[in-house]
């Protein structure tokens, strides 16, 4: 535990992290501000000092899970002509789970306040689904220019198949369910190789 008066270095992630955790092991019902910060190890009152609330909290926390997953399709392009296309695709998808994905997502949804908050940075510009859409379409663009993916496959349409289940599958799974990256890695595979 940080001792009263001590700086917490990256206290965000911490608590983000920390939140992934009791959310995955004890479900959405159990995150409360004190969870979070006796997850942590760190003073109660931390989560309050740098969150308005756990609304603001939980918001703050999707969103910075969507700009992760952005990036990491925004790098596809430094894949090309790399591992298969299948592979790569996989690593973005798989992203969107990875951190409590699917209990976060059902958490936000929960909650109407940070579901508004959410919704009003994505309207505002914050990376969320259309940026992977569009890096996905771009990548695969290029790859096909590369002759490593088919002709006959649509881009955009396999992008909006990817980012379409993994909205279905975060929206739909959580604790306790089947681990939704098994069906997210046959979508991949059966979109891209057929």
């Amino acid at each position: 535990m940080s001792p009263r008066g001590v700086a917490t270095p990256d206290v965000r992630e911490q608590l983000f992290a920390a939140a992934e955790r009791v959310v995955e092991r004890d479900g959405s019902g159990a995150l409360t501000s004190r969870a979070v910060t006796t997850e942590a190890g760190c003073a109660k009152g931390l989560l309050h000092a740098h969150f308005a609330g756990m609304d603001e909290f939980v918001a703050e926390l999707c969103l910075d899970r969507f700009t992760r997953t952005a990036a990491k399709a925004q790098s596809l392009s430094e894949l090309t002509g790399q591992n298969t296309v299948a592979q790569n695709l996989e690593a973005v998808a798989l992203a969107l789970f990875d951190s409590g994905g699917p209990a976060i997502s059902g958490l936000a949804m929960a909650r109407p306040g940070a579901a508004l908050r959410i919704r009003e940075a994505l309207e505002g510009g914050a990376p969320g689904f259309d940026v992977i859409q569009k890096a996905i379409t771009g990548y695969l663009e290029v790859e096909q220019k590369l002759g490593r993916v088919a002709e006959t496959l649509d881009p955009s349409t396999v992008a909006l198949a990817i980012v379409g289940a993994a909205h279905h599958l975060l929206m739909t799974s959580w604790p306790g369910t089947p681990d939704p990256r098994p069906t997210m890695t046959r979508l991949v595979t059966v979109l891209v190789d057929g």
